[in-house]
């Protein structure tokens, strides 16, 4: 059973998301918190810095932003081809000029947002890529005929100079993607024709993304979330109005309980504390620790206490079994992104590697965010990246 539980305090609140009464996602946020990952701004160049083939764009917020090269080009299928880089950024853009850019990451104390003009619009079952004719399907559809399905059936739909992401959601379904593609792209024509609008000052915020709840709902309703638990009226009043806009929300059970005992269920405090824990014991004996830096997270592997009754091998792959399945399970708990390095204990037989990576694979099918697994370096330490799902975690 999945369930959302809202718990707001003031300006705070505390999203929860449970699976059988376990905190599978956890996500802190305060209404002092400017948070503009998604947004879609019209903004100024203001300088150029070829050394980093870089420029700063003034996007109308605290500070301004940064976009690269990469980020200006022409988008590209990588997979059938790579971005030519060796341009100059002084060539592509001029100072002054106007640029229709999203944020990817946000600001932080000590740097400006990320931006690019590759704009990605989210629906319910792909997201719209504008200006580009790559059409991608989820990599967690496994079946090649769904696949090829999904691509026909969106190439067929979309307007000439869209592309979109199909998403895991799409499975199955058709004339609900059809009617997503309209929806999404009459989002994506509000926001050119605001865009055209000499009249309106320079920069300005031109859309608006949805709130994280509003996200995790779109995610969520079909993987069987049943009910929404809130402590606020205005939260309530809120997740109605999505229901009452959304016939797939017509069984969704919205709740109100008191402050004091909505963390009551399932014994919630006690849950969140654990959250933030460096160290994690494993059922076993074995633990892992999770160190963050600002470059990577960094997460260890141990036996702990754990000796095993069998060959060392037998002892060392049991504990890194059973320490892949915690890891899944803490980078979507944690929201955990960008690049993750975990130390296993040293593994002696190839097959047991690429069980623990077939594994790790596996557990991440259960994470809605984008992740991707590199392998075993040549020092046996398993690289990987994961997308956040809200950024202010940076």
């Amino acid at each position: 059973m999945l369930e959302l539980i809202i718990k707001r305090i003031e300006k705070e609140r505390n999203i929860v998301l449970l699976e059988n009464g376990k905190i599978v996602e956890y996500y802190e946020e305060t209404e002092e918190e400017n948070r503009n990952e998604g947004n879609i701004y019209i903004g100024t160049v203001k300088d150029i810095v070829k050394g980093m083939q870089a420029a700063f764009v003034d996007i109308g917020i605290e500070k301004n932003s940064l976009i690269h090269i990469k980020d200006i080009l022409e988008k590209k299928d990588e997979k059938k081809e790579k971005t030519d880089l060796n341009q100059q950024i002084n060539a592509l853009i001029k100072p002054n000029q106007k640029l229709l850019v999203q944020i990817k990451k946000d600001s932080n104390e000590k740097k400006g947002a990320r931006i690019s003009t590759h704009i990605n619009l989210p629906g319910k079952y792909i997201v719209l890529m504008p200006n580009t004719d790559i059409i991608t399907v989820s990599q967690k559809i496994e079946d090649k005929q769904e696949q090829e399905r999904l691509i026909k059936l969106v190439k067929d739909n979309i307007s000439k100079g869209n592309g979109a992401v199909i998403r895991t959601s799409a499975e199955g379904k058709e004339k609900e993607i059809i009617e997503d593609i309209s929806y999404v792209e009459s989002k994506w024509k509000k926001i050119v024709d605001a865009n055209k609008d000499e009249k309106q000052k320079v920069p300005r915020l031109l859309y608006k993304s949805e709130d994280i709840v509003e996200k995790m709902l779109m995610d969520l309703i079909d993987k069987g979330i049943e009910r929404v638990i809130v402590n606020d009226s205005k939260d309530y009043n809120e997740i109605n109005k999505i229901k009452n806009d959304n016939k797939e929300y017509k069984n969704l059970q919205i709740l109100v309980k008191s402050e004091d005992s909505i963390f009551d269920i399932y014994d919630l405090e006690q849950q969140i504390h654990k959250i933030s824990n460096r160290k994690i014991w494993l059922k076993c004996g074995g633990f892992i620790t999770i160190d963050k830096t600002e470059a990577l997270t960094a997460i260890d592997v141990n036996t702990g206490k754990y000796t095993g009754n069998k060959a060392m091998e037998d002892t060392v792959f049991k504990v890194n079994k059973e320490a892949t399945v915690e890891i899944a399970k803490q980078l979507r708990i944690r929201d955990i992104g960008g690049i993750i390095i975990i130390d296993y204990i040293d593994m002696q037989k190839e097959e047991d590697k690429k069980a623990i990576e077939e594994l790790l694979k596996k557990e991440l099918k259960k994470d809605r965010s984008k992740t991707q697994i590199e392998g075993f370096t040549k020092l046996d330490l398993m690289e990987m990246t994961r997308k956040h799902i809200c950024s202010h975690k940076d």
